[in-house]
């Protein structure tokens, strides 16, 4: 093989090794950063037909309706725990530091981005809640099925005057 051939292929070579290794680098930075979506349901029972369950201290996003009775707010803190709950029946605990959306209400459906503590509680670092009426993200509305809670006003509430 003649010098210049041997220089060319060394050339190509190293490109290809560079290529390569850059592709390997980016997925797997992308991996990192996937989040997957689960249902209370699909975190406690497991997900497709493996019923693969996530590890702890994944990083996931999970939705569901917010069960109504069960926020439970810290008195000295931004702490907030609450329980999503979907047409399975299963309730997984979600707690979060910060404050939530102005439209977080209890039956109403969000969707929480965190990592898995246990089997059953999520530490949230981020809250969306839906924007009106009429509109649930589709993961939720999946997942619920058409399920919801109604309000329950209290005479005052529904007089106008403040409860």
């Amino acid at each position: 093989m003649n010098p210049r051939r041997k220089k060319r292929l060394t050339i190509i070579l190293a490109i290809s090794l560079g290529l390569a290794t850059v592709s390997g680098l980016v997925l797997y930075a992308l991996s990192q950063n996937i989040d997957l979506f689960y249902t209370p349901s699909e975190l406690v029972e497991g997900k497709g037909p493996n019923k693969i369950k996530p590890e702890a201290g994944q990083r996931l996003r999970i939705g569901g309706l917010v069960v109504p009775g069960s926020v439970q707010r810290a008195p000295d803190s931004l702490k907030v725990a609450f329980k999503l709950v979907d047409n399975g029946g299963q309730q997984v605990t979600v707690t979060f530091n910060g404050i939530l959306p102005d439209l977080f209400r209890e039956g109403q459906g969000i969707v929480a981005q965190g990592n898995l503590k246990d089997a059953t509680t999520v530490e949230a670092f981020e809250v969306l809640a839906k924007h009106d009426e009429n509109y649930m993200p589709p993961e939720v509305a999946d997942a619920t099925n058409g399920m919801h809670f109604k309000p329950e006003y209290t005479d005052a509430q529904l007089k106008g005057s403040k409860p």
